[in-house]
Parts: C-alpha cells; sequence; structure tokens
C-alpha cells in the first residue's frame, strides 16, 4: 500500500538514485546520531564542547566560516540556471528555492547574525562540503525526470507556500536571536518571542518546512530523503541545545521543547 503512494507523488527513480537517497539520508542521519553523543559539529555554542577540541590547528571568527560554508552552494544554485536552462517549470522552481535559500543565508551572515565565537577549520569544512552537495545533488538529480511524465499528485505548488513559510520563520527567529546581544555581548541568554515560547530551535523548525517544501516542489525520491536526513540533524541537534539551556540555567522553562511544539 505504501510503496504504490509513494510512487504518485514522486518520480520513478532509477536503482542509482535509490541508492543515493539510502546513502544521503544515513550520512545526515549519523551526523545527527553523532551530536547526541557529543561529537559536535563545532560552533556556536557547542565550539568547545567535544572532548577532541584540543585537536583544532585553526580558526576563524564565526562570520567568515559562516560565509565561506554558505557561498559554494549559493553559487551552485546561480550556476544551474546557466548550466540547464532549458528546464521545466517545476526545474525552474527547484533552482530559484535553492538559490533563494543560500542566498537568503549569505544575508543573513552579513547584516543578521550578532557572533562573538570562532569556528574550527574541520567543521567548516564538513558543513561547506555538506551544503555544496545537497545545493548540487538536488538540482543534478532533477536533470533525470526533465522530458517524464509528471507525477500523478502535484505537489509543487503546496511546496512553494511550505518553502516561503520556512524562509520566513527562519528569517523572523533569526532576527530574534539577534536580538538578543548587544554590540561586545558574548553571554547567551534564553530567546523569548515568537515560537521561542514553545521550542528552543524554531528557527530548525522552519528550516525542515523549508526543505520540506523544496521536496514537494522537487517530487523525487532523492529530495524526500535528503530532507529526512536534514531533519534527523536538526531535531538531533535541537534536542542536545535543549540539553545545553537546561543545564546552564536554572529557570529554563521545562515546557519548552526542542523543535516541534508540546511534541519533541
Amino acid at each position: 500500500m505504501a510503496i504504490p503512494m509513494v510512487l504518485e507523488i514522486v518520480f520513478p527513480p532509477s536503482l542509482v538514485l535509490v541508492a543515493a537517497s539510502v546513502l544521503s539520508l544515513i550520512s545526515l542521519a549519523i551526523l545527527g546520531v553523532l551530536e547526541t553523543k557529543e561529537i559536535h559539529l563545532k560552533y556556536s555554542k557547542f565550539f568547545n564542547a567535544s572532548s577532541s577540541s584540543s585537536s583544532i590547528s585553526f580558526k576563524v571568527p564565526s562570520r567568515v566560516g559562516m560565509f565561506l560554508i554558505y557561498t559554494p552552494a549559493f553559487l551552485v544554485g546561480v550556476a544551474s540556471f546557466w548550466l540547464f536552462p532549458d528546464g521545466d517549470f517545476r526545474f525552474l522552481l527547484l533552482k530559484s528555492a535553492i538559490t533563494i535559500h543560500f542566498f537568503k543565508r549569505i544575508l543573513e551572515v552579513i547584516f543578521i547574525h550578532k557572533y562573538s565565537g570562532e569556528m574550527s577549520l574541520d567543521t567548516i569544512i564538513i558543513i561547506l562540503v555538506s551544503y555544496f552537495f545537497v545545493s548540487l545533488s538536488l538540482i543534478y538529480t532533477q536533470t533525470f525526470n526533465q522530458g517524464r511524465s509528471e507525477p500523478s499528485i502535484d505537489l509543487k505548488y503546496l511546496g512553494i507556500v511550505l518553502f516561503l513559510i520556512g524562509i520566513s520563520g527562519n528569517f523572523y527567529h533569526h532576527c530574534i536571536l539577534s536580538q538578543l546581544r548587544t554590540k561586545g555581548d558574548k553571554e547567551y541568554k534564553i530567546p523569548k518571542g515568537g515560537l521561542f515560547e514553545l521550542v528552543i530551535c524554531p528557527h530548525y523548525l522552519f528550516e525542515i518546512l523549508g526543505f520540506l517544501g523544496i521536496s514537494l516542489i522537487s517530487q523525487t525520491l532523492y529530495s524526500f530523503s535528503t530532507t529526512l536526513g536534514i531533519a534527523v540533524y536538526l531535531m538531533c541537534r535541537g534536542y542536545v541545545t535543549r540539553k545545553w539551556y537546561m543545564s546552564k540555567f536554572e529557570d529554563f522553562p521545562k515546557e519548552v521543547k526542542a523543535v516541534i511544539p508540546y511534541v519533541f
């Protein structure tokens, strides 16, 4: 029953794309599981959390690191309009969504976020390569479906709505986070306002919604598996973030969940 339903909402994948989908899901999920085992990607509040932090040989300011992380993925999106100019409307929407997503992140790095720490080079490389590959692979795998029959259930317009909700909610909560600190302030505070009253990482929730929107625009098995992997990673990172806040602030409200209001 489940398989026919899946085949109605995705383009029929080749064996190679099925394998790539499984690999994408597993690799992203592993990063998430490692977070719960206190093997963190070293940025933000977890920069010094790992026991292997003494092995860090090179560090850069967080703003520089984040700019380096998002720029290649954004350039992939820009280049896709030149490399694949003749795609259908769904492909145009996908390229646009990916490009807009990473362009927004770059603008936030430059104008919105307030950074106080540093990032290790190994973390920059891991995240940079991950985002670069996500951007490249989502766009490239869509080329296999050009000229093929559309799935019987068209979800791309719902995908546009979810994508816009995702990037808007993510941006809004990033703005709230940026207002917690004044210039030169390096202290963490419990965020208030918006969905921070219900979850400690609402920006992760909206990030997941944004990628779900991209999946519905794409409607490929690969895009859905990648989004699921991203969701697993962000939920694990949200889980350890909530634990961190609970350990640092005695007045942290216990009813505030990690990512999903009232649930997780």
